[in-house]
Protein backbone atom coordinates (compact mmCIF):
# COMPACT_ATOMS: atom_id res chain seq x y z
CA UNK A 1 0.00 0.00 0.00
CA UNK A 2 1.53 3.36 -0.86
CA UNK A 3 1.94 5.86 1.28
CA UNK A 4 -0.85 8.18 0.18
CA UNK A 5 -3.64 5.32 0.53
CA UNK A 6 -2.48 4.78 3.62
CA UNK A 7 -2.74 8.31 4.66
CA UNK A 8 -6.42 8.28 3.32
CA UNK A 9 -7.04 5.30 5.30
CA UNK A 10 -5.91 6.47 9.02
CA UNK A 11 -7.59 9.74 8.39
CA UNK A 12 -11.07 8.27 7.60
CA UNK A 13 -10.62 5.78 10.42
CA UNK A 14 -9.59 8.64 12.82
CA UNK A 15 -13.57 10.45 11.91
CA UNK A 16 -16.78 9.53 12.55
CA UNK A 17 -17.66 8.74 8.70
CA UNK A 18 -20.93 8.31 7.54
CA UNK A 19 -21.67 7.17 4.35
CA UNK A 20 -25.33 6.03 2.91
CA UNK A 21 -26.29 5.30 -0.75
CA UNK A 22 -29.75 4.29 -1.89
CA UNK A 23 -31.85 4.08 -5.29
CA UNK A 24 -33.76 2.10 -7.57
CA UNK A 25 -33.04 -1.18 -6.02
CA UNK A 26 -35.56 0.05 -3.12
CA UNK A 27 -32.30 -0.52 -0.22
CA UNK A 28 -30.28 1.90 1.60
CA UNK A 29 -26.72 0.65 2.43
CA UNK A 30 -24.20 2.11 5.14
CA UNK A 31 -20.76 1.75 4.10
CA UNK A 32 -17.94 1.04 5.96
CA UNK A 33 -16.28 4.28 4.32
CA UNK A 34 -12.56 3.37 4.20
CA UNK A 35 -12.64 -0.31 3.01
CA UNK A 36 -15.67 -0.12 1.00
CA UNK A 37 -17.51 -2.72 3.06
CA UNK A 38 -21.61 -2.81 3.10
CA UNK A 39 -22.38 -2.18 7.01
CA UNK A 40 -25.99 -2.38 6.75
CA UNK A 41 -29.11 -2.84 4.25
CA UNK A 42 -32.18 -1.20 4.85
CA UNK A 43 -35.04 -2.40 2.88
CA UNK A 44 -37.03 0.67 1.60
CA UNK A 45 -40.05 -1.32 0.02
CA UNK A 46 -42.39 1.17 -0.92
CA UNK A 47 -40.18 2.88 -3.22
CA UNK A 48 -36.97 4.12 -4.91
CA UNK A 49 -34.99 6.24 -2.90
CA UNK A 50 -35.01 9.79 -4.14
CA UNK A 51 -33.19 12.12 -2.12
CA UNK A 52 -31.32 10.89 1.81
CA UNK A 53 -29.58 13.28 4.54
CA UNK A 54 -28.30 12.43 7.68
CA UNK A 55 -29.40 14.10 11.00
CA UNK A 56 -27.73 16.68 12.33
CA UNK A 57 -26.86 14.43 15.41
CA UNK A 58 -25.38 12.14 13.29
CA UNK A 59 -27.78 8.92 14.55
CA UNK A 60 -30.26 8.69 12.00
CA UNK A 61 -31.17 8.88 7.96
CA UNK A 62 -33.75 10.87 6.36
CA UNK A 63 -35.01 8.61 3.19
CA UNK A 64 -37.37 11.26 0.35
CA UNK A 65 -39.43 8.51 -1.54
CA UNK A 66 -42.59 8.15 -3.21
CA UNK A 67 -45.62 9.92 -0.90
CA UNK A 68 -43.16 9.66 2.01
CA UNK A 69 -40.35 10.24 3.89
CA UNK A 70 -38.90 7.26 6.00
CA UNK A 71 -36.09 7.69 8.77
CA UNK A 72 -33.38 5.07 9.85
CA UNK A 73 -31.36 4.51 12.82
CA UNK A 74 -28.06 4.46 11.64
CA UNK A 75 -26.55 3.04 14.44
CA UNK A 76 -28.27 -0.34 15.04
CA UNK A 77 -29.60 -3.21 13.91
CA UNK A 78 -33.09 -2.19 13.20
CA UNK A 79 -33.52 -2.39 9.29
CA UNK A 80 -36.99 -0.85 9.67
CA UNK A 81 -37.72 2.97 9.67
CA UNK A 82 -38.51 4.19 13.36
CA UNK A 83 -40.29 7.34 11.76
CA UNK A 84 -42.51 7.91 8.85
CA UNK A 85 -44.14 10.94 7.43
CA UNK A 86 -47.01 10.61 5.17
CA UNK A 87 -49.18 13.00 3.53
CA UNK A 88 -47.68 13.81 0.54
CA UNK A 89 -49.75 12.79 -2.99
CA UNK A 90 -46.49 12.40 -5.02
CA UNK A 91 -42.82 11.75 -5.20
CA UNK A 92 -40.44 13.74 -2.69
CA UNK A 93 -37.32 14.38 -4.03
CA UNK A 94 -36.01 16.56 -1.69
CA UNK A 95 -35.09 16.67 2.31
CA UNK A 96 -32.67 18.55 4.32
CA UNK A 97 -32.14 19.66 8.40
CA UNK A 98 -32.47 23.10 9.64
CA UNK A 99 -28.59 23.01 11.65
CA UNK A 100 -29.85 22.44 15.04
CA UNK A 101 -32.09 19.76 13.98
CA UNK A 102 -35.45 20.95 14.98
CA UNK A 103 -37.39 20.75 11.71
CA UNK A 104 -37.05 18.98 8.38
CA UNK A 105 -37.74 20.45 4.93
CA UNK A 106 -38.88 18.68 1.54
CA UNK A 107 -39.80 19.36 -1.82
CA UNK A 108 -41.97 17.13 -4.07
CA UNK A 109 -43.60 16.45 -7.44
CA UNK A 110 -46.78 17.65 -5.85
CA UNK A 111 -45.81 21.52 -6.63
CA UNK A 112 -45.25 22.21 -2.65
CA UNK A 113 -42.22 22.56 -0.09
CA UNK A 114 -42.94 21.35 3.57
CA UNK A 115 -41.63 22.10 6.62
CA UNK A 116 -41.74 19.59 9.40
CA UNK A 117 -41.47 20.46 12.88
CA UNK A 118 -39.57 16.85 14.44
CA UNK A 119 -40.42 18.02 17.91
CA UNK A 120 -43.83 17.62 17.64
CA UNK A 121 -45.48 13.84 18.30
CA UNK A 122 -48.51 14.33 15.32
CA UNK A 123 -45.58 13.81 12.60
CA UNK A 124 -47.53 16.39 10.84
CA UNK A 125 -46.21 18.83 7.96
CA UNK A 126 -46.38 22.08 9.75
CA UNK A 127 -46.49 24.49 6.57
CA UNK A 128 -46.52 24.69 3.23
CA UNK A 129 -45.50 26.37 0.00
CA UNK A 130 -47.61 25.58 -2.99
CA UNK A 131 -45.93 26.38 -6.18
CA UNK A 132 -47.85 26.11 -9.75
CA UNK A 133 -45.49 23.31 -10.78
CA UNK A 134 -43.52 20.28 -9.53
CA UNK A 135 -40.88 20.63 -7.03
CA UNK A 136 -36.94 19.26 -8.11
CA UNK A 137 -35.13 20.67 -5.45
CA UNK A 138 -34.96 22.72 -2.20
CA UNK A 139 -32.00 24.08 -0.33
CA UNK A 140 -31.77 25.68 3.02
CA UNK A 141 -29.52 29.28 3.01
CA UNK A 142 -27.26 29.40 5.57
CA UNK A 143 -28.74 32.40 7.64
CA UNK A 144 -31.75 29.34 8.20
CA UNK A 145 -34.46 31.15 7.58
CA UNK A 146 -34.75 30.92 3.91
CA UNK A 147 -35.72 28.13 2.00
CA UNK A 148 -35.27 28.14 -2.07
CA UNK A 149 -37.07 26.31 -4.49
CA UNK A 150 -36.57 25.06 -7.68
CA UNK A 151 -39.64 23.65 -9.95
CA UNK A 152 -39.93 22.28 -13.32
CA UNK A 153 -40.94 25.12 -15.20
CA UNK A 154 -38.54 27.14 -14.44
CA UNK A 155 -39.15 29.30 -11.53
CA UNK A 156 -36.67 29.89 -8.62
CA UNK A 157 -38.85 30.92 -5.28
CA UNK A 158 -37.18 32.75 -2.41
CA UNK A 159 -39.37 31.86 0.83
CA UNK A 160 -38.70 33.54 3.76
CA UNK A 161 -39.79 31.62 6.79
CA UNK A 162 -40.21 34.28 9.30
CA UNK A 163 -41.86 36.73 7.56
CA UNK A 164 -43.66 34.58 4.37
CA UNK A 165 -42.22 37.15 1.93
CA UNK A 166 -41.64 34.92 -1.34
CA UNK A 167 -39.61 36.15 -4.20
CA UNK A 168 -39.80 34.78 -7.61
CA UNK A 169 -36.71 34.34 -10.28
CA UNK A 170 -36.40 32.95 -13.76
CA UNK A 171 -32.46 32.06 -14.84
CA UNK A 172 -33.81 30.75 -18.52
CA UNK A 173 -36.87 30.17 -20.45
CA UNK A 174 -38.45 26.58 -20.89
CA UNK A 175 -35.47 25.12 -18.40
CA UNK A 176 -36.65 23.06 -15.73
CA UNK A 177 -34.16 24.01 -12.47
CA UNK A 178 -32.96 20.43 -11.24
CA UNK A 179 -30.80 21.56 -8.17
CA UNK A 180 -29.99 24.80 -6.21
CA UNK A 181 -26.71 24.82 -4.01
CA UNK A 182 -25.96 27.76 -1.54
CA UNK A 183 -21.88 28.29 -0.29
CA UNK A 184 -21.54 27.85 3.70
CA UNK A 185 -20.68 31.47 3.94
CA UNK A 186 -23.79 32.33 2.24
CA UNK A 187 -21.56 34.49 -0.66
CA UNK A 188 -22.75 32.32 -4.13
CA UNK A 189 -25.69 30.65 -5.08
CA UNK A 190 -25.59 28.08 -8.35
CA UNK A 191 -28.79 26.56 -9.69
CA UNK A 192 -28.15 23.54 -12.88
CA UNK A 193 -31.13 23.01 -15.58
CA UNK A 194 -31.64 20.26 -18.09
CA UNK A 195 -30.14 21.96 -20.61
CA UNK A 196 -26.92 21.88 -19.20
CA UNK A 197 -26.46 25.46 -18.04
CA UNK A 198 -25.33 26.52 -14.77
CA UNK A 199 -26.38 30.07 -13.53
CA UNK A 200 -24.18 31.35 -10.75
CA UNK A 201 -25.54 34.68 -8.40
CA UNK A 202 -23.24 36.54 -5.77
CA UNK A 203 -25.72 37.07 -2.68
CA UNK A 204 -26.43 40.20 -0.34
CA UNK A 205 -28.40 40.76 2.69
CA UNK A 206 -30.41 38.02 4.22
CA UNK A 207 -29.80 39.58 7.86
CA UNK A 208 -33.03 39.38 10.36
CA UNK A 209 -35.92 40.13 8.16
CA UNK A 210 -34.06 41.50 5.17
CA UNK A 211 -34.49 39.05 2.27
CA UNK A 212 -31.48 37.54 0.60
CA UNK A 213 -30.87 39.87 -2.70
CA UNK A 214 -29.55 37.70 -5.53
CA UNK A 215 -26.78 39.77 -8.12
CA UNK A 216 -26.23 37.96 -11.33
CA UNK A 217 -22.79 36.29 -11.56
CA UNK A 218 -22.29 33.63 -14.61
CA UNK A 219 -24.03 31.58 -16.73
CA UNK A 220 -21.99 28.19 -17.18
CA UNK A 221 -21.95 25.99 -19.83
CA UNK A 222 -21.31 23.21 -17.71
CA UNK A 223 -22.34 19.64 -19.73
CA UNK A 224 -23.45 19.07 -22.63
CA UNK A 225 -26.49 17.05 -21.68
CA UNK A 226 -29.26 17.08 -18.47
CA UNK A 227 -27.39 18.44 -15.32
CA UNK A 228 -28.55 16.99 -12.13
CA UNK A 229 -26.93 18.34 -9.63
CA UNK A 230 -24.79 20.67 -8.16
CA UNK A 231 -23.19 21.35 -4.55
CA UNK A 232 -20.25 23.71 -2.98
CA UNK A 233 -17.75 22.52 -1.31
CA UNK A 234 -17.11 23.15 2.63
CA UNK A 235 -14.69 25.90 2.23
CA UNK A 236 -16.20 27.55 -0.65
CA UNK A 237 -13.95 27.40 -3.35
CA UNK A 238 -15.32 24.64 -5.16
CA UNK A 239 -18.23 23.98 -7.10
CA UNK A 240 -19.29 20.05 -8.43
CA UNK A 241 -21.89 19.48 -10.89
CA UNK A 242 -22.87 16.10 -11.86
CA UNK A 243 -25.31 14.76 -15.44
CA UNK A 244 -26.56 12.41 -17.57
CA UNK A 245 -23.32 13.03 -20.03
CA UNK A 246 -21.61 10.61 -17.35
CA UNK A 247 -19.49 13.13 -15.79
CA UNK A 248 -18.66 15.31 -12.60
CA UNK A 249 -16.70 18.28 -13.34
CA UNK A 250 -15.18 20.52 -10.48
CA UNK A 251 -15.17 24.09 -11.05
CA UNK A 252 -13.04 26.82 -9.09
CA UNK A 253 -15.29 29.47 -7.34
CA UNK A 254 -12.83 32.39 -7.62
CA UNK A 255 -13.70 32.15 -11.14
CA UNK A 256 -15.65 29.31 -12.40
CA UNK A 257 -12.89 27.93 -14.48
CA UNK A 258 -13.45 23.88 -15.01
CA UNK A 259 -10.51 21.90 -12.87
CA UNK A 260 -11.68 18.58 -13.11
CA UNK A 261 -13.22 16.16 -15.09
CA UNK A 262 -14.69 13.07 -13.44
CA UNK A 263 -15.39 9.78 -15.14
CA UNK A 264 -14.73 6.11 -15.98
CA UNK A 265 -16.17 4.14 -18.70
CA UNK A 266 -18.61 2.30 -16.61
CA UNK A 267 -20.02 5.46 -14.52
CA UNK A 268 -23.16 6.10 -16.60
CA UNK A 269 -25.65 9.42 -15.39
CA UNK A 270 -24.17 10.73 -12.03
CA UNK A 271 -27.38 11.37 -10.05
CA UNK A 272 -25.44 13.10 -6.58
CA UNK A 273 -22.48 14.05 -5.59
CA UNK A 274 -20.93 15.47 -1.81
CA UNK A 275 -17.47 16.42 -0.82
CA UNK A 276 -15.14 16.06 2.40
CA UNK A 277 -14.86 18.00 4.92
CA UNK A 278 -11.59 18.69 4.27
CA UNK A 279 -13.15 19.78 0.46
CA UNK A 280 -9.93 16.98 -0.84
CA UNK A 281 -12.34 14.23 -1.95
CA UNK A 282 -16.09 14.11 -3.91
CA UNK A 283 -18.38 11.06 -3.41
CA UNK A 284 -21.02 10.08 -6.34
CA UNK A 285 -23.59 8.42 -7.20
CA UNK A 286 -24.28 6.67 -10.56
CA UNK A 287 -26.63 4.81 -12.29
CA UNK A 288 -24.12 2.03 -12.54
CA UNK A 289 -24.48 0.87 -8.85
CA UNK A 290 -21.80 2.35 -7.40
CA UNK A 291 -20.45 5.27 -5.83
CA UNK A 292 -17.03 6.26 -5.68
CA UNK A 293 -14.40 8.18 -3.90
CA UNK A 294 -12.18 10.50 -5.69
CA UNK A 295 -8.91 12.68 -5.45
CA UNK A 296 -10.36 16.83 -6.17
CA UNK A 297 -6.97 16.88 -6.75
CA UNK A 298 -5.93 14.19 -9.04
CA UNK A 299 -9.10 13.31 -10.52
CA UNK A 300 -8.89 9.63 -9.59
CA UNK A 301 -11.15 7.38 -8.00
CA UNK A 302 -9.95 6.38 -4.41
CA UNK A 303 -12.21 4.01 -3.22
CA UNK A 304 -15.39 2.26 -5.10
CA UNK A 305 -18.32 1.08 -3.03
CA UNK A 306 -20.24 -1.68 -5.27
CA UNK A 307 -23.62 -3.68 -4.16
CA UNK A 308 -26.24 -1.78 -5.19
CA UNK A 309 -28.66 -3.98 -7.98
CA UNK A 310 -29.46 -0.91 -9.87
CA UNK A 311 -28.85 3.11 -9.82
CA UNK A 312 -27.71 4.82 -7.25
CA UNK A 313 -29.84 8.27 -6.77
CA UNK A 314 -29.10 9.36 -3.92
CA UNK A 315 -25.83 9.63 -1.59
CA UNK A 316 -25.51 11.11 2.54
CA UNK A 317 -22.03 11.91 4.02
CA UNK A 318 -21.05 13.13 7.24
CA UNK A 319 -17.73 13.44 8.42
CA UNK A 320 -17.85 16.24 11.16
CA UNK A 321 -18.99 16.13 14.96
CA UNK A 322 -22.17 15.16 15.61
CA UNK A 323 -24.56 17.39 17.38
CA UNK A 324 -26.02 16.54 20.81
CA UNK A 325 -29.02 14.06 20.15
CA UNK A 326 -31.66 15.87 21.88
CA UNK A 327 -34.16 17.01 19.05
CA UNK A 328 -36.80 14.77 18.69
CA UNK A 329 -39.87 14.81 20.80
CA UNK A 330 -39.05 17.71 22.79
CA UNK A 331 -42.11 20.20 22.44
CA UNK A 332 -43.04 22.22 19.22
CA UNK A 333 -40.80 24.40 17.38
CA UNK A 334 -41.77 26.92 14.59
CA UNK A 335 -39.24 28.29 12.27
CA UNK A 336 -40.76 31.40 12.51
CA UNK A 337 -40.17 31.50 15.79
Amino acid sequence: MDAHRQQLDEWIKEKEVLLVTGGYDHTIKIWQAHSGVCKQTMQHADSQVNALEITPDKHRIASAGYKHIRIYDIHGNNPNPVINYEGVSKNIVGVGFQEDGKWMFTGGEDCSARIWDLRSRTLMCQRIFQVSAPVNCVCLHPNQVELIVGDQSGIIHLWHLKTNHNEQLIPEIDASVQSIAIDSEGNYMAAVNNKGHCYIWTLTGGLGDEPTKLNPKHRIEIHNRYALKCKFSPDSTLLVTTSADQTARIWKTSDFSLIQELKTDSQRWVWDAAFTSDSKYLLTASSDGAARLWSVETGAIEREYSGHQKAITALAFSDQVPLNPQYFYEGSNDPAN
